[in-house]
This record gives structure tokens, C-alpha cells and sequence, in this order.
């Protein structure tokens, strides 16, 4: 018995190494291409002929008249005050989803249930069209604001299962000690949530990071670009692409999220794991 116990290990352990061997290709492939020549990119050797790791420095000051820091910089701002907004709303809807008990809280939960599974393209030209009448386009604005109202009803409904999973209990014994209600958010339930909260700012700031679509419709000037329109320069068609220098910046732009998910990432299962817990 413990010998096909092993052999049954063995075998998921060997399929799983390929698995994770065919997902982590791509970015092995990226790091080979980063160091190529252009002559040598359409090749299919993973290991470059010659290392260029001149592609780096090219790469970095590639836009006239901006270094890659200006439009990391723009994207760490768009980001961070994203992620901050998020937090802030989802948290605030959550709980009162969670906790509150108001006239049809339960239609107002399944309009948040409908909107989640609503497709963005399908309120991109209303959106556009309201951001426009305010004037906002050509700006951060449109980028950042959205999210400090709750627009994001996956990470509400996901703090929402996680507040579930705390016992109300803590509530009653509480209020018996004369707590109020925002007491019980801010001093009880809320500190509780830091796996969510952690898995929610993750999730945010990796679609905030990699948002291109977005930023593409609503910044129209090349100092307000970030890292994703910024690696889209470089596909000029006036003249030659320099692939190595492209491939260099695409690699430095996923290092910020590699850090964020692997120093997060025991906070990530941990969210991940307990939002379908109800309490």
C-alpha cells in the first residue's frame, strides 16, 4: 500500500513539473528574448547566441524625451491610489452587505451579483461618454476615482464571504459592551479581513498594472503614459522595432507583480481559501 502510494505521489509530482515547466515557458522565453539581437529574436533558441545586455540601458531611455522611471512612476501612481480606492469602497460595501440589515438589501445584492457578470466592454462607451461631459479625459482621473466608488463588485462580493466567516457573535458580545456599529467595523470585523484585504489589493494593483485598454482610451498625452503605452511605442511602424530593448522593459514591467504576489502570496491562498467559508 505505501509503495502505490508513493508511485501514485511520484506520478502527480512529475505531472505537475511539466504543468508548472509549460506555464513558466513564456516568461523563460521573454528573459532569453530580453538579451537577444534583433537578428537573433526570430530564432527558437531559448539561450541567446550572444548576450546584449546593452538592450536594458537602450530600452530604458528608448522614448525621446522620457526615461522608463517617468512612465513606472505614472504607473505605480495610477496603481497604488487604485489599489487604495478599492480597499476603501469594498471594504465600506461589504460590510454593509454582510452586516447591516436595510430596505431591499436583497435586490440591491442581486443587482451586485448581475453587474459581476457583466461584461466591461459592454459600459466602456458610457463610461467614456460620462467621463467625457466631465472633462476627464486626457487625465488620471477616469483611472483612479471609479475605484474609491466600488465598481469592482468582484473584490466587494469577495470580502463580503469573508466577513461571512466571521462569527457574529463578536457582534452581540460587542454591542453588550456598548459598541456601535462603526465600532464594529473599524475595531472588530474589518481587522479580521486582512487575507481579503491582502488578495484584494493584489488582485487590483496586478488589472490596474496591466491595464491597457483602459489607459489607451483615456490618456492622450505621452507624459501621462504608462508602462503598458509605453512598451506600445516602441512598435513604430515608421521605422525598424528594436525587439531586444522591447523585450528587456516587458521583462522589468512584470517584476513589480512577481514581488507583490510572492511576498503576498501566503495572505493570497489564505483569502482565497476562506471566502467561500459563511458564517
Amino acid at each position: 500500500m505505501g509503495i502505490r502510494v508513493k508511485r501514485q505521489n511520484l506520478v502527480q509530482y512529475i505531472f505537475l513539473t511539466l504543468c508548472s515547466i509549460v506555464m513558466i515557458y513564456p516568461v523563460f522565453w521573454l528573459v532569453g528574448s530580453s538579451l537577444k539581437s534583433n537578428e537573433d529574436i526570430p530564432k527558437a533558441n531559448l539561450i541567446p547566441s550572444q548576450f546584449h545586455w546593452d538592450n536594458f540601458s537602450n530600452g530604458w531611455t528608448a522614448i525621446p524625451g522620457f526615461s522608463f522611471a517617468h512612465f513606472f512612476y505614472n504607473s505605480f501612481f495610477i496603481a497604488v491610489l487604485s489599489v487604495i480606492g478599492t480597499l476603501i469602497s469594498s471594504a465600506f460595501v461589504a460590510f454593509g452587505f454582510a452586516r447591516l440589515n436595510f430596505p431591499l438589501k436583497k435586490m440591491w445584492f442581486a443587482i451586485l451579483m448581475l453587474t459581476l457578470m457583466l461584461p466591461a466592454q459592454v459600459t466602456l462607451v458610457p463610461q467614456y461618454i460620462l467621463f467625457k461631459y466631465f472633462d476627464w479625459v486626457g487625465t488620471t482621473l477616469p483611472l483612479i476615482v471609479p475605484h474609491f466608488l466600488a465598481v469592482s463588485p468582484f473584490f466587494v462580493f469577495l470580502i463580503i464571504q469573508f466577513i461571512r466567516g466571521i462569527p457574529q457573535d463578536l457582534d452581540e458580545s460587542a454591542k453588550i459592551d456598548g459598541c456601535s456599529t462603526p465600532g464594529i467595523a473599524f475595531k472588530i470585523v474589518l481587522p479580521l479581513c486582512s487575507p481579503a484585504f491582502i488578495t484584494t489589493a493584489i488582485f487590483s494593483f496586478i488589472w490596474t498594472w496591466d491595464d491597457f485598454l483602459g489607459q489607451m482610451i483615456y490618456l492622450t498625452d505621452t507624459a501621462k503614459y504608462t508602462v503598458p503605452l509605453a512598451l506600445r511605442l516602441f512598435l513604430d511602424n515608421s521605422s525598424a522595432v528594436t525587439w531586444g530593448p522591447m523585450y528587456a522593459m516587458s521583462l522589468l514591467s512584470v517584476i513589480p507583480c512577481f514581488i507583490i504576489f510572492i511576498l503576498a502570496q501566503k495572505y493570497f491562498v489564505e483569502g482565497i481559501t476562506t471566502t467561500g467559508i459563511k458564517g
